[in-house]
C-alpha cells in the first residue's frame, strides 16, 4: 500500500485583518488636520494670558464707560476710573452715541473705553456699538462683566 501525500486542509482564519482600517483612519486623520485650521471663523480677540488682570489705574488717562441698556439706549460716564453708577451723557440712537463718543475721542485720543452690556441687551446692539467705537477711532475696547 502506498500512502499518497495528503494535503492538509487549512483552517479558516477567524481573525479580522485591521491593516486596511488603519490606513483609512490615517488618511482621515490627515484630512481633518489639514481642513480644521480653515474652519475658524469669528472676531479676533486677544485673550489675557493670566486668570484676571486689574484695570489700568493711570491717572493721566481718562476712562469712558459706555453702557448699553436692554432697550437699546446708551449712556456713558467720563472720568478717571471705571464708573458704572454715574452718567455724563446719554443717547437713544447709535448715531447720537457715535457723535458724542467721537467728540470725546478726538479731544483725547488716549482715552480708555470700556463697554457694559445689559444681560438682556441684544447681542447685535452691543456689537454695533463696538463697531461704531472702532469707526470713531477707538483702537481697543474693554468689556466689563460682573463676577458670578
Amino acid at each position: 500500500m502506498q500512502v499518497q501525500g495528503r494535503r492538509q486542509k487549512r483552517k479558516p482564519v477567524a481573525e479580522m485583518n485591521v491593516v486596511p482600517y488603519i490606513d483609512v483612519m490615517l488618511v482621515l486623520l490627515v484630512i481633518f488636520m489639514v481642513t480644521a485650521p480653515m474652519l475658524n471663523q469669528g472676531v479676533k480677540v486677544d485673550l489675557p494670558q493670566v486668570a484676571s488682570e486689574i484695570l489700568p489705574s493711570d491717572t493721566n488717562q481718562q476712562v469712558l464707560t459706555l453702557s448699553v441698556l436692554a432697550d437699546g439706549t446708551y449712556y456713558w460716564n467720563l472720568g478717571e476710573t471705571v464708573d458704572t453708577e454715574n452718567q455724563t451723557d446719554s443717547a437713544v440712537s447709535l448715531e447720537q452715541m457715535s457723535e458724542g463718543v467721537t467728540k470725546i475721542i478726538r479731544a483725547r485720543p488716549d482715552t480708555l473705553v470700556y463697554i457694559r452690556g445689559d444681560q438682556q441687551a441684544n447681542y447685535g446692539v452691543v456689537v454695533t456699538a463696538m463697531a461704531a467705537l472702532q469707526q470713531a477711532g477707538v483702537p481697543n475696547v474693554g468689556l466689563i462683566t460682573e463676577a458670578p
